[in-house]
């Protein structure tokens, strides 16, 4: 290996952080999804990712949402059961980022 001069630098390639959607259960960059989270039995959407709780990601495709919808993918991640009006108010809210 040959020494490196002053001000020389390599330069790592940073890796992109992959996550898998509860729908189609496909591994996409974490950025293209949208993050879900579980914590003290309330169940939101993470716009940011940096919300306390488990997280579950989902495409922002309404072909996903259907399928997570039609799976339970969601009570199945959070180990939880979710009411019907609470999947609704989600589910409803995740429109607003589908493409």
């Amino acid at each position: 290996m040959l020494p490196m001069k002053i001000g020389e630098m390599k330069l790592k390639n940073k890796k992109t952080p992959m996550r898998r959607c509860v729908g189609c259960m496909e591994s996409k960059p974490k950025k293209d999804l949208v993050r879900i989270a579980f914590y003290e039995g309330q169940i939101n959407i993470d716009p940011v990712g940096k919300a306390k709780g488990r997280g579950v990601y989902l495409c922002p495709d309404i072909e996903c949402m259907e399928k997570a919808k039609r799976k339970r993918a969601l009570q199945r991640s959070f180990e939880t059961d979710i009411s019907e009006e609470q999947m609704a108010n989600i589910f409803k809210e995740l429109e607003e980022y589908a493409k």
